[in-house]
C-alpha cells in the first residue's frame, strides 16, 4: 500500500540514477591503473657450451639459447632448467643470462 504514495515518475528518475552510478564506476573501474607485472622474458643459455669457449662473439650460433619467461615473485633469483642443447647432443643445464 506504500507504493501508492509514492509518484510513479519519482521511482523511475531513482532507477535511472542508479544505473548511471554504476555505469561510472564501472567506467573508472576500466581506466585504473594496473600492478607492475611480476612476469619477465629471460633467455637460457647452455652452461656447458659456453665453458666449451664457443661464445667468441655475444650471439653466436654455437650456443643453445631458449627464451622463457619466469615469475619474479616465485623466482627472485637465476633461472636454471635442464633443456635439449642440439650442439652437444644432450639435456644440459642452461642457465638465465641477462639481456
Amino acid at each position: 500500500s506504500n507504493f501508492y504514495f509514492f509518484p510513479f515518475s519519482f521511482l523511475l528518475l531513482r532507477i535511472e540514477e542508479e544505473k548511471k552510478e554504476l555505469g561510472e564506476s564501472k567506467i573508472q573501474r576500466r581506466f585504473m591503473p594496473k600492478g607492475k607485472n611480476p612476469r619477465v622474458t629471460v633467455i637460457l643459455e647452455c652452461t656447458s657450451c659456453v665453458r666449451n669457449g664457443a661464445d667468441k662473439k655475444k650471439e653466436s650460433p654455437g650456443i643453445s639459447r631458449y627464451i622463457t619467461q619466469k615469475n619474479r615473485h616465485n623466482t627472485p633469483g637465476r633461472l636454471e632448467l635442464k633443456k635439449f642443447c642440439p650442439y652437444c647432443y644432450r639435456h644440459t643445464i642452461h642457465g638465465e643470462i641477462k639481456k
